[in-house]
C-alpha cells in the first residue's frame, strides 16, 4: 500500500492539473446527479415492526379515518381573552382551508368540538334529571297499586265479616284484575327505566372519562385545531406542510397567533450555520499557527470543503430513491470537514518536515504520500468500518446514517492522498515559512527524528500519578451516564421562536403537559361484540385504562369495521418524554383487562410518544452488540499494526473510558440540565436515542486515528533500538503538535454543530467534540504514555506463534523510506535513521536484544 500511495502521490504532483480538473469534473458530475435525482428528505424517524407500527398499521386496516399522521393548529389570542365570535369565524374558515391542501384528510373545528363536549355532558345532567323524575313517578305509581290492594284487601275482609262476600265477589276480582294490570305496566316502565338508568350510567361514566379532554381551553384563549392526513405523518411532503404553514402565517387574523405543531413545522437545518462557520475558521487559525503560512492553511481547507461537496451531493443524489433523515447529511458534512482537514494536515506535516530535511519536491511529496498517507488510509479505513458496522444495528436510518458518514470519510482520504499531493505540487516551496525557506537555501537542514535529551523518560512515580488521575478522572465525569435515559426530540425541545416550540408551550400550558403526547390505545377483544353492547365495553375498558394512574382523559375513537377491537385516545398526565409516561406506555401494553362479557382484551399503544418510545429501546438494545463490536474490532485492528498484545488493550480501556466519559457529559447537560444555559440547553430531557451509537462508531475511529499517529512514532523508535521508556517520550514529543493540532481541528468543527438550532443536531456535536476532547488530550496523551511508560518493554511482547502468522502492514511506510532514501536537492540520499556501507538502515540507538 505504502508504494502505491508513493506512485499516486508523484504522479498527482507531475499532473497537478489533471488531478485537480478530474475532481472539479467529479463535482460537477455530483452536482448534477444532484439537481436530477435528490429527494425531500424527512424530519421523522421511523422504525419498521415495532409495537407502534403493528398497532399503528391496525387502525389503518380496521378503523375508519384513523390510519393516517396527525399534526395540529394552535391558535391562541395575543391579549390572554377568549375568543370572539368574528375570530372564531375566521378560524373556522381558515380550517376549512386546509381541508382543501393535498393529503389532508379533515382538519376539526375546534369550537365546533368544544360545543359538542359540552352539550354531551349537559345531556347526560339532563339525562340523570329526567331519570330521577321518572323514579319518582313509578314510585308514586307503586304507592298507589300498593295503597289499592291494601284498601281491596280490607274490602274483602269487611264483606266476608258481613256476609256479603258473594254478592261483592266480581266486582272485588275485577278490582283486582285491574291493579294487576297497573302493577305489570308499571313493571314494564320500571324495566325501561332500570335499561335507561344503566344506558345512562355508562354514558355517564365515559363522559367522566373524557371531561378533561378539550379542544378549547378554559379560559377560551386557546385552541386546538387536529390535522388529519391521508397518509404516515412521516411520508407527508415538505410542500404540504410548507402550504398549511403559510396558511396560518398568512391568516392574518387580527389579535391572533397561529401556531403549527412541530409535526407540521418541522424544518430540515441547515448544514452550515453561523456556528459551523465558526468552526471551520477556529481550524484555519490552528492550521495557520502550525503552518506558519496562510497558503498552507488554506489547502487542508479546500480540500475538505471540496470533499465535503462531493460526499453529501453524491449521497443526496439518492435522497429520491431512499428516505433520508434530515440529520443524515448534516453527519456526512460534519465528519467530512473534520477528518478532510485533519488528514490533509497529517500529509502536508510530513512534507513540510522532509522538505525542511533538504528533500527534493516531488520526492517528498510522495513519500510524505506514502508514510503518512498510508497512515491516513488505514486510519480512515477505521473510521469506515466502524460505521458501516451500524448497518449490523438492524435500524434503518442508523445504518443509512453510517454509511453516508462513510462515503464523506472514503471521500476525504481520497482527497488526502491525491488532491492533496497536487495542490502541494502547485504551491512548491511556498508550502514552508519565508524564514525556513531562508534557512533550506543557506544549507541548514532539520533533523527532527534524531533522539535528544528532550526524549529522558518521565519518572515512574509520575506515571503513576497520571495514570491514576487521568482514570478517576473519566470515571469521575462518566458518573452522570448511569443516570441516562434516552429518547428523541419533542416540540419543547425547539428553539424558543420556532412554531413547534410555542404549539407545544401554549398547549402544555393552556390543556396540560399531556396534550402534546396523547396515545391511541387499541383493546382487540375475545370475540366480536353486537351494536348495541360497544358504548357499554368502551366504558368497562376505559375505567380499566383510568386506573393505571397519570392519564388525564381515557376518548372512545370507535370499533373496528368488524367490532373486534375499540379504539381510545389516552391523554397522560405528563409531558411525551417523561419517566411518567414511559411507564403509562408499558403499564398499558401490559394491561389485560377483564371485557363485559367475559375474557380478556389485549391492548397496543400508538402515537408519537409511543414510538419514540420504541425506537429509543431498540437503540438501547443494539448499543452493547454493536459496543462489543466495535471494541473487538480495535483490538483486532490494533494488535495487527502495533504487533502488540498490552498496546491494544490499553489502547481500547482509553477509548472505553473516554467513551464512558463523553456519555457523561451529554447526560449532565442535555438531561440533567448542568450548565445547560451555556450550551443553549432551554428544555432538558432524553438524551437522542441514536447518539451513544453514533458516537460510539465516530469516536472509536478518531480515537485509533489518534493512537495510530501517537503510537506508531514510538513503535518506530523502539523498532530502530532505542529503549522502550524512551521511544514512550519520543513518540509522543514527535507526534504531539501535528495530533494537538488535528484534535483542536476537530474539536472546532464539531463544537460549531453545538450552536445548531436543531436539537438533533446539538447533542451530536457536543458529544462529538467532547469525546474527541477527552480522548485527545486525558487519554492519548496522557494516560497511554504513562502507561506504556509503566509497561516498558513488555508493552511491546507478543506471542512467537502470532508474530509469524500476522502480517506486517507497515503502516508507518518505514519499508518506503528505506527502498526511497529522502533525497536531498543536491542529488545526495538520505534516510531517517542513516544507512551503512551497504545501505542498509541503521538505528540511532541500539537497545539491548531483545526475544
Amino acid at each position: 500500500m505504502a508504494e502505491l500511495l508513493y506512485r499516486i502521490g508523484r504522479f498527482a504532483a507531475r499532473r497537478h492539473w489533471t488531478v485537480v480538473g478530474a475532481w472539479l469534473a467529479v463535482l460537477a458530475v455530483t452536482a448534477t446527479t444532484y439537481v436530477a435525482f435528490a429527494g425531500t428528505l424527512s424530519s421523522n424517524i421511523t422504525l419498521p415492526d415495532t409495537p407502534t407500527t403493528r398497532v399503528s398499521q391496525q387502525l389503518e386496516r380496521d378503523f375508519e379515518g384513523t390510519g393516517g399522521g396527525n399534526g395540529a393548529i394552535v391558535a391562541e389570542t395575543t391579549d390572554g381573552s377568549a375568543f370572539t365570535e368574528e375570530q372564531e369565524r375566521e378560524l373556522a374558515d381558515l380550517f376549512d382551508r386546509v381541508a382543501e391542501v393535498d393529503d389532508v384528510a379533515d382538519v376539526t373545528d375546534p369550537f365546533a368540538t368544544q360545543q359538542r363536549l359540552d352539550e354531551s355532558w349537559d345531556e347526560v345532567s339532563e339525562g340523570e334529571q329526567q331519570l330521577a323524575a321518572g323514579v319518582a313517578q313509578l314510585d308514586g305509581a307503586q304507592a298507589q297499586i300498593d295503597a289499592g290492594r291494601e284498601a281491596l284487601a280490607e274490602q274483602r275482609a269487611q264483606a266476608r265479616e258481613d256476609g256479603t262476600l258473594a254478592s261483592v265477589r266480581e266486582q272485588l276480582a275485577a278490582a283486582e284484575r285491574q291493579l294487576d294490570e297497573g302493577q305489570a305496566e308499571l313493571d314494564r316502565q320500571r324495566a325501561k327505566v332500570e335499561e335507561q338508568s344503566e344506558q345512562l350510567e355508562v354514558g355517564k361514566s365515559l363522559t367522566r372519562l373524557s371531561v378533561a379532554y378539550r379542544s378549547v381551553s378554559e379560559d377560551g384563549s386557546a385552541a386546538v385545531a387536529n390535522v388529519t392526513f391521508d397518509v404516515a405523518i412521516n411520508e407527508v411532503s415538505t410542500e404540504v406542510k410548507t402550504e398549511i404553514e403559510d396558511l396560518a402565517a398568512d391568516a392574518g387574523i387580527d389579535g391572533v397567533e397561529l401556531h403549527p405543531s412541530q409535526d407540521i413545522a418541522q424544518t430540515v437545518p441547515s448544514i452550515l450555520g453561523p456556528g459551523e462557520i465558526a468552526g471551520v475558521v477556529v481550524a484555519a487559525i490552528v492550521l495557520t499557527v502550525m503552518l506558519g503560512t496562510l497558503l498552507g492553511a488554506a489547502l487542508p481547507l479546500v480540500t475538505a470543503l471540496l470533499g465535503v461537496g462531493v460526499a453529501s451531493l453524491a449521497s443526496l443524489s439518492f435522497s429520491g430513491v431512499v428516505q433520508f433523515v434530515s440529520v443524515t447529511p448534516v453527519l456526512g458534512v460534519m465528519l467530512g470537514l473534520a477528518v478532510g482537514i485533519d488528514y490533509s494536515l497529517f500529509i502536508i506535516n510530513r512534507h513540510r518536515r522532509q522538505l525542511k530535511q533538504g528533500a527534493d519536491l516531488h520526492e517528498s511529496i510522495g513519500l510524505a504520500n506514502g508514510t503518512s498517507g498510508n497512515a491516513v488510509v488505514f486510519a480512515g479505513v477505521t473510521v469506515i468500518v466502524a460505521l458501516l458496522a451500524l448497518n449490523v444495528t438492524g435500524v434503518g436510518f442508523l445504518g443509512l446514517m453510517g454509511t453516508v458518514g462513510a462515503v464523506a470519510v472514503l471521500v476525504a482520504i481520497l482527497m488526502a492522498v491525491t488532491l492533496t499531493p497536487a495542490i502541494l505540487s502547485l504551491v512548491g516551496p511556498r508550502i514552508l515559512r519565508r524564514r525556513e525557506r531562508g534557512r533550506l537555501a543557506a544549507g541548514e537542514r532539520d533533523d527532527d527524528d534524531a533522539i535528544t535529551d528532550r526524549d529522558k523518560p518521565m519518572g515512574t512515580g509520575r506515571a503513576w500519578a497520571v495514570l491514576a488521575l487521568g482514570v478517576v478522572g473519566l470515571l469521575l465525569v462518566a458518573a452522570p451516564a448511569t443516570q441516562m435515559r434516552l429518547g428523541l426530540p419533542d416540540g419543547s425541545t425547539q428553539p424558543p421562536e420556532s412554531s413547534g416550540f410555542r404549539a407545544y408551550d401554549v398547549q402544555a400550558e393552556k390543556f396540560g403537559e399531556g396534550f402534546n403526547g396523547p396515545l391511541l390505545v387499541v383493546a382487540d377483544l375475545p370475540e366480536a361484540i353486537g351494536e348495541d353492547e360497544v358504548a357499554r365495553e368502551q366504558a368497562n375498558l376505559g375505567e380499566a385504562i383510568d386506573e393505571l394512574g397519570d392519564v388525564a382523559a381515557v376518548v372512545p375513537i370507535g370499533a373496528s369495521r368488524d367490532r373486534t377491537a375499540l379504539a381510545f385516545q389516552v391523554v397522560p398526565d405528563f409531558w411525551p418524554s417523561s419517566e411518567s409516561t414511559e411507564a403509562l406506555v408499558h403499564g398499558l401494553r401490559d394491561l389485560t383487562p377483564e371485557t363485559v362479557g367475559g375474557g380478556e382484551a389485549s391492548l397496543g399503544v400508538a402515537g408519537n410518544a409511543s414510538a419514540n418510545i420504541d425506537i429509543s429501546e431498540q437503540l438501547s438494545d443494539a448499543l452493547p452488540l454493536y459496543l462489543v463490536l466495535v471494541v473487538g474490532l480495535s483490538l483486532l485492528i490494533l494488535v495487527l499494526v502495533f504487533r502488540s498484545i498490552l498496546v491494544p488493550l490499553t489502547a481500547t480501556l482509553g477509548f472505553v473510558l473516554s467513551l464512558l466519559a463523553a456519555f457523561g457529559g451529554i447526560t449532565a447537560i442535555f438531561q440533567l440540565g448542568w450548565f445547560a444555559d451555556a450550551f443553549g440547553v432551554h428544555a432538558p430531557g432524553p438524551v437522542l436515542s441514536f447518539l451513544p451509537i453514533i458516537a460510539t462508531g465516530i469516536l472509536f475511529g478518531l480515537a485509533m486515528d489518534y493512537q495510530l499517529f501517537l503510537v506508531s512514532g514510538m513503535r518506530e523508535a523502539y523498532a530502530h533500538g532505542a529503549p522502550a521508556r524512551v521511544a514512550v517520550q519520543h513518540g509522543l514529543h514527535a507526534g504531539r503538535a501535528v495530533v494537538t493540532a488535528a484534535a483542536i481541528i476537530m474539536i472546532s468543527v464539531f463544537a460549531g454543530f453545538v450552536f445548531s438550532h436543531d436539537a438533533t443536531i446539538k447533542p451530536i456535536g457536543f458529544g462529538l467534540a467532547f469525546g474527541v476532547l477527552l480522548d485527545a488530550f486525558v487519554v492519548r496523551m496522557l494516560i497511554i504514555p504513562a502507561a506504556m511508560h509503566l509497561l516498558g518493554e513488555k508493552a511491546w511482547w507478543l506471542p512467537r506463534w502470532l508474530d509469524r502468522i500476522l502480517p506486517d502492514v507497515d503502516v508507518e511506510g518505514a519499508g518506503l523510506e528505506r527502498s526511497h532514501p529522502t533525497r536531498a536537492a543536491d542529488g545526495t540520499a538520505r534516510s531517517d535513521v542513516g544507512s551503512d556501507e551497504g545501505g542498509q538502515p541503521l538505528a540511532r540507538h541500539r537497545a539491548p536484544a531483545r526475544e
